[in-house]
């Protein structure tokens, strides 16, 4: 029982630590090609607990929570339609939608909550990893709608068609990263006007939030 409450504590100290270790382990499962059907109910149950992490972290952090739950619920909803079955186009990009909204307002309340403090903590620590993480997530989402409203909106030198999430998913980290090394290739002009936006937002995190968590840092230890 102790070590349940102590397990409980830990948690609602440090959400933003379980929402970045949930979404690391997503992304690891995500080489897995496995197309069983208890296989993609896990894979969907990480998904919804990645949402409730999201929801904690929204109605911890000042950002409009009504809002954010919103999003969080429509992802819900419609993913679990797609998980039933349900995998009409109009579906998966409704579902997408709601997941990019709720990935970029759990960002957008980590942002606030990591600008709403005169020192760095642990937890504001963990938040920069996830900030990092929901973008790269919202703009993987964003990606797979722009693929299926216009079709070969990627070119890959592997293969033709429309792309996988573990594709999407590296682009959106290379993008963001700044490093450049997906071999997949935006080519219409709504995925180019896409990765041009994740190319700002990752700029911008270094810019803005990396740069202020080293100068709180060094305000917490200087010397008197």
């Amino acid at each position: 029982m102790k070590a349940i409450l102590d397990f409980w504590r830990g948690f609602k100290l440090l959400p933003s630590a379980w929402l970045l270790l949930v979404q690391l382990l997503i992304l690891i499962l995500s080489m897995i090609n496995n197309h069983h059907m208890s296989y993609q109910g896990f894979i969907w149950s990480l998904g919804v607990l990645a949402l409730l992490l999201i929801a904690k972290v929204i109605r911890q952090t000042p950002i409009y929570t009504a809002l954010g739950l919103f999003f969080v619920v429509g992802a819900f909803v419609f993913s679990l339609m797609i998980l039933l079955g349900n995998k009409s186009i109009p579906i998966q990009i409704i579902a997408d939608i709601f997941q990019a909204c709720a990935y970029f307002s759990a960002a957008y309340g980590l942002i606030l909550y990591m600008f709403s403090d005169r020192y760095v903590t642990k937890d504001e620590l963990f938040a920069a990893g996830s900030v990092f993480t929901l973008i790269v997530w919202a703009f993987a989402f964003l990606y797979n709608i722009c693929q299926l409203i216009v079709p070969n909106s990627f070119q890959n030198a592997n293969y033709a068609g429309q792309q996988s999430w573990l594709d999407l998913l590296f682009i959106s980290f290379s993008l963001q990263s700044a490093t450049g090394l997906s071999d997949l290739m935006p080519i219409s002009p709504p995925a180019r006007v896409l990765a041009m936006l994740q190319m700002f937002c990752g700029m911008m995190y270094l810019t803005l939030i990396v740069s202020r968590l080293v100068a709180l840092n060094y305000i917490r230890y200087r010397p008197k």
